[in-house]
């Protein structure tokens, strides 16, 4: 299984990774920020077997850490070992579109004992939610947000490794998220950021050692110029 991008915001090399699980007779899963795949090429095309991944900035809400929308995706011939639920297009009898049902795997349906998944919970309002917004962006608008992010992030990014003291952690290609390390201890910088009014990024050294003057920082579509300004600035005072 492998993140895409990764947890440092870095493009990982899909194809070469699946090229590497296929050889050992393995599948390989991508977890993937669906925003992303406005601009990167899809997992399927890079040979990817089963696709996961987090569907709240789909347009929901943050809600304090919940509730969220799980997304999962497989190839053909895996499509019925999946939990869940597939509904498909068709037209009644009048020719009139219609909906139906065309798998479902629940617990308490025709699988019983035999079932893959044990879903009670409904994300229904998330998942309808989601639907709205892919629906009104389409794939165009998916696109544009997509490369926002791309844009306003590598503007951040050069910006903040142009301060003394701050340089990129990576040389990789990235996303919205990159590491920067900081000339001093980012706790104590965010604490200032935070009087500041602005939300820092997130210290690296608790989760890997040796990293403890590293910091997480990500940039979406909704920050403006002025607020990643206001940040460098920040920044720079601190």
């Amino acid at each position: 299984m492998v993140q895409q991008p990764n947890f440092f915001g870095a493009i990982e090399d899909l194809r070469a990774l699946a090229d590497a699980a296929h050889a050992k007779g393995a599948l390989l899963i991508t977890v993937v920020d669906p925003i992303s795949l406005g601009l990167l090429e899809t997992p399927g095309a890079c040979g990817v077997d089963i696709v996961v991944g987090e569907g709240q900035g789909l347009g929901c809400y943050p809600a304090f850490g919940g509730p969220l929308l799980g997304l999962f995706a497989c190839r053909r011939e895996y499509v019925r070992r999946i939990p869940g639920r597939i509904v498909g297009g068709t037209v009644d009898g009048e020719g009139t579109r219609a909906y139906t049902m065309t798998l479902r795997t629940r617990e308490q349906d025709i699988r019983r004992e035999t079932a893959t998944s044990n879903i009670c919970t409904n994300q229904a309002l998330f998942a309808l939610a989601a639907t709205v917004y892919l629906a009104a962006m389409g794939k165009t608008g998916i696109g544009q947000v997509a490369n926002l992010c791309v844009q306003k992030a590598h503007y951040a990014q050069k910006a903040v490794c142009a301060l003394p003291g701050f340089e990129p952690l990576f040389s990789a290609p990235f996303f919205k998220e990159f590491a920067v390390r900081c000339p001093e201890d980012p706790a104590a910088i965010n604490k200032r950021l935070l009087e500041a009014g602005i939300i820092g990024g997130l210290p690296l050294g608790k989760e890997y050692p040796g990293l403890e003057n590293a910091m997480l920082l990500c940039v979406t579509e909704q920050r403006t110029k002025a607020e990643i300004d206001a940040l460098v600035e920040a920044l720079r005072g601190a």
